[in-house]
């Protein structure tokens, strides 16, 4: 026969110490997500430099050669300098000036943020117009889902460009002159979200018709749960895979479409360059011999987009079930 147990054994047993619960950056590192992206080169090395162009443009201020805003810091007797490899470079222009004066190095790194900023803006400006028409739709159906969709499907008719320009030309000249240097930017994020929140709205109304007839929505229904919150927080987590990958692609999508606004002159203000002006303002003197005030922000754009689009192609493979 098993000792009996005195009471003092069991007064001095401790109590089982709860599990500690991993933090979400370890859950992050055992997930299947970090270990594809951890085994994929292209997407580390887009991340990367992703990474460095972001923490360089916000850190304009502090690490730039000029301040581009301040007029006081150009002067003629420096413009027109080749990048510093060359015979007549200077420093510290080491990427040359252009006809004002203007550090080109400096430039792009606040026409970096400049472009940054509106990208980013404009996905979360139409990521929330088109996540509620999404949800709406789907969940209600009926007129309420056919309005919206057609007129997303008058707006997809019209190509992008198109729409942002004719949005962007109206609300500059409905601007007082005083304020259009002011509000360009919110006028291009306004242009650029106008014309790209029906893919958004289309895909999680698509997602939102499938759950919604499913027996975890219908148990909500039954228990007289408000329709506002099964959307958000039944259907709406369901929704954002497909979500991810578009927000991420149209984020490079969204700077490509500032800097061409830019370029054909109806975006940022010279006073407030963001690449596409850089390019506009340099392109008028390629064929005079300063190839560098065009090539350098052409090389950022491109640097830029081309390591979202290789992020977006990662993600998009990393969350398909099929290709695991």
């Amino acid at each position: 026969m098993p000792s009996p147990v005195s009471r003092d054994t069991v007064a001095s047993a401790k109590p089982a110490q709860p599990i500690a619960r991993p933090s979400r950056f370890a859950r992050l590192r055992q997930s299947d997500l970090w270990y594809s992206f951890t085994h994929n080169k292209p997407a580390m090395i887009a991340a990367a430099v992703l990474l460095l162009v972001v923490l360089a443009a916000f850190s304009a201020p502090w690490i730039a050669p000029q301040d581009t805003y301040d007029p006081a810091q150009l002067s003629l007797w420096n413009s027109e300098l080749p990048p510093i490899w060359m015979d007549e470079g200077q420093m510290p222009f080491l990427l040359g000036t252009d006809t004002q004066g203007r550090d080109m190095l400096s430039a792009i790194l606040y026409g970096s943020r400049i472009s940054i900023l509106i990208g980013i803006a404009s996905v979360i400006l139409s990521l929330t117009v088109g996540l509620t028409a999404g949800l709406v739709a789907g969940y209600f159906g009926g007129i309420t889902d056919n309005v919206l969709m057609r007129f997303g499907d008058i707006l997809l008719s019209i190509p992008t460009i198109l729409i942002a320009i004719l949005v962007s030309a109206l609300a500059m000249q409905a601007l007082p002159p005083d304020l259009r240097e002011v509000g360009a930017a919110a006028v291009l994020v306004l242009a650029i979200a106008l014309s790209g929140w029906v893919q958004y709205a289309r895909l999680v109304r698509a997602q939102t018709t499938v759950e919604r007839g499913k027996e975890y929505v219908q148990a909500a229904q039954l228990l007289k749960v408000p329709a506002r919150r099964i959307m958000v927080s039944h259907i709406l987590p369901n929704t954002l895979t497909p979500i991810m990958v578009a927000a991420t692609l149209n984020f490079g999508l969204a700077i490509l479409t500032e800097a061409t606004l830019s370029f054909l002159g109806i975006g940022m203000p010279p006073s407030q360059p963001s690449l596409g002006t850089l390019i506009r303002l340099g392109n008028q003197f390629l064929f005079s011999g300063i190839w560098w005030v065009v090539l350098f922000p052409v090389l950022q754009l491109c640097l830029i987009v081309v390591s979202v689009n290789v992020l977006g192609d990662w993600l998009r493979d990393a969350l398909n079930p099929k290709l695991r």
